[in-house]
């Protein structure tokens, strides 16, 4: 008996040491099997690989040899993908060589907006807006006060690897807009603007988002869909034209929903998507605005042509309000993805 208690101890001892050697990636999320929508978390890690410290993870889909690598023992990252059914690989490299691997398979729903949308097969996207290099930014002198910022391409925190930063100083709650032209369509009258939006700590010192999209219509006149998360009247706002295309009066109108970006959440990625849609005389229809998949609807019609003079273009512009007598806000923009039919 005493023998067999001391194999016994032995071999609870070996399991116990050489147990974690063997564990191999572990992956908490998603769930084999699972249904996820695109952008999903992938959160797993690695004791060991073979003995092997761990120094790097990293993940793959199907049969892709592009491999996202992450430096560390453990992922909690947020994924993009196609829709439909994959197999995510998540790996592991030991100190010395040695991979390990865990196989997670996974169905990718498409986007419930998309879906509701039931976009024609004629729609055109650009995707990956924020990537493009001629983004320029200034001071909007319409705010009350002045701004600076900067803008450039950085890989954290990012759900793809490319996501842009914008960061702005301001005095008197100024304001700064960052704007690219990606196109000259004068045609398409439905839109779809989709982006992934990150704040940090310095959320506090922001006042505004705004999200626009600006488009020359055949007749020459340049319609504005602008819309913005506006943390004074803590609304969605949309642009108006007050007066006629010829002599404008910009206006934002208040919406009946919610919004203020310093209730975001911090350090985390937010969903916004909005649809809108105009017509040969540059009324725009402001459908709905979705909120990390919060459907919000505006459903207003306005007049929002305006004789600027410009040439055919379709144009972005991501402003950021200062909030405070001074300071400096930092905010991610990623996978900004336009549709228009």
């Amino acid at each position: 008996m005493q023998s067999f208690r001391t194999l016994f101890l032995s071999s609870l001892a070996f399991a116990l040491f050489t147990g974690p050697a063997f564990a191999g990636v572990m992956v908490s999320s998603p769930g084999n099997g699972s249904q996820v929508s695109s952008p999903f978390t992938l959160a797993a890690d690695a004791p060991s690989c073979s003995s092997q410290p761990i120094a790097a993870m990293g993940y793959s889909f199907d049969s892709s040899t592009s491999t996202t690598i992450v430096y560390a023992g453990s992922i909690d990252s947020s994924v993009t993908s196609a829709t439909g059914p994959h197999t995510l690989h998540v790996k592991a490299w030991g100190d010395k060589g040695a991979v390990c691997v865990t196989d997670v398979a996974i169905t990718v729903e498409q986007d419930a907006l998309l879906d509701a949308l039931s976009l024609p097969v004629q729609a055109i996207s650009v995707s990956s807006i924020q990537t493009l290099g001629n983004w320029v930014g200034t001071n909007d002198s319409a705010g009350t006060g002045g701004s600076n910022g900067r803008t450039g391409i950085v890989g954290t925190p990012s759900l793809v690897g490319n996501t842009r930063q914008f960061v702005v100083n301001f005095w008197n709650s100024g304001s700064e807009r960052f704007y690219i032209s990606f196109g000259d369509d004068t045609t398409s009258t439905n839109f779809l603007y989709d982006a992934w939006v990150y704040l940090n700590g310095t959320s506090s010192k922001v006042a505004n988002l705004e999200f626009d999209l600006n488009q020359v219509m055949p007749n020459g006149q340049t319609v504005i869909f602008g819309f913005q998360c506006d943390g004074w009247a803590n609304t969605w706002d949309y642009t108006a034209n007050g007066g006629s295309p010829a002599q404008p009066v910009d206006l934002w109108v208040h919406s009946k929903q919610y919004c203020n970006p310093r209730t975001w959440g911090v350090n985390a990625w937010h969903h916004v998507q909005i649809a809108y849609s105009r017509n040969d005389a540059g009324q725009v229809t402001y459908q709905t605005v979705y909120l990390d998949n919060l459907a919000m609807p505006i459903n207003a019609t306005v007049n929002s042509a305006f004789a600027l003079g410009w040439a055919p273009t379709l144009l972005t512009n991501f402003q950021i309000d200062g909030y405070g007598a001074s300071g400096s806000a930092t905010v991610f923009l990623d996978n900004l993805k336009i549709y228009r039919w």
